[in-house]
């Protein structure tokens, strides 16, 4: 699910939905850290497209999703879902929620502190905030080849990464500096089968690392990831598997 619209990325909720269905079909364990639905004001943070959205409302709850890429937005609410455009830092709403959630969203979110005080501002005294990102570790191959590819452009990839991986420590401290008692938190290997197009990942999900090359060069350079990745990401049957790590957690406001 995407949360903010970097430079150089441009969510596609048609792509997304072909492609990426796994993202929303894989949320069910941290949909479950919320626990009964039913009559909780519930903002969805980095709503997407709004498939797991449209679980939390037949869930029985009221629910306003926010995403700042616009297209994600149209999806939502061709849905039939409450969505705005919204960017996470800047969060104000009339009446405070019951419970934040967050599912693939957070690692988008490079200021993490900011995102961490507007969902405080926004939720109940008691308020919950349970979400799940990737954390330290994810999709770590898939990082060290586009390092690779990269640095012979002359660009390096760490800089110009669009991703937030916390350890469980780190995520941790923020969350209680910004007010919150943590109930659970942990990292969560993952590995995940993605079909046969690790093309199609890269394209959903690594614009920013292709953005400042050609297109023709950008073609031969995703080339080379997946050369670089096939032996270890890609089985004999030419499905791929992504090397998921994910963060999983629980919080809430003290009473």
């Amino acid at each position: 699910m995407s949360a903010e619209e970097k430079p150089g990325h441009n969510w596609n909720a048609a792509a997304y939905a072909a492609q990426c269905g796994f993202v929303a079909d894989l949320g069910a364990p941290v949909l479950d850290l919320l626990g009964p639905l039913a009559g909780l004001d519930i903002l969805d943070l980095g709503c997407g497209d709004g498939a797991l959205t449209r679980k939390i409302v037949d869930g029985g709850a009221r629910v306003i999703g926010i995403d700042a890429a616009p297209d994600m937005i149209a999806a939502s609410l061709r849905r039939g879902l409450t969505a705005r455009l919204m960017d996470a830092e800047d969060l104000a709403f009339e009446r405070p929620f019951d419970a934040v959630f967050s599912n693939a969203a957070l690692h988008w979110m490079t200021r993490p502190d900011r995102v961490i005080a507007a969902v405080a501002r926004n939720l109940k005294r008691g308020g919950r905030f349970v979400g799940e990102m990737g954390g330290f570790g994810n999709v770590a191959a898939v990082r060290v080849a586009l390092n690779i590819v990269l640095a012979d452009y002359g660009i390096d990839g760490n800089e110009i990464s669009p991703w937030y991986f916390p350890t469980a420590a780190d995520y941790k401290a923020r969350l209680e500096r910004g007010g919150f008692i943590v109930d659970q938190i942990a990292l969560i290997g993952r590995p995940t089968p993605i079909g046969t197009s690790l093309a199609a990942w890269l394209d959903n999900f690594a614009q920013v690392f292709f953005h400042a090359l050609s297109p023709r060069v950008r073609v031969a350079a995703q080339d080379r990831v997946i050369d670089l990745l096939a032996p270890l990401l890609r089985d004999e049957t030419g499905a791929w598997t992504v090397d998921y790590v994910r963060l999983r957690f629980a919080a809430h406001l003290p009473e």
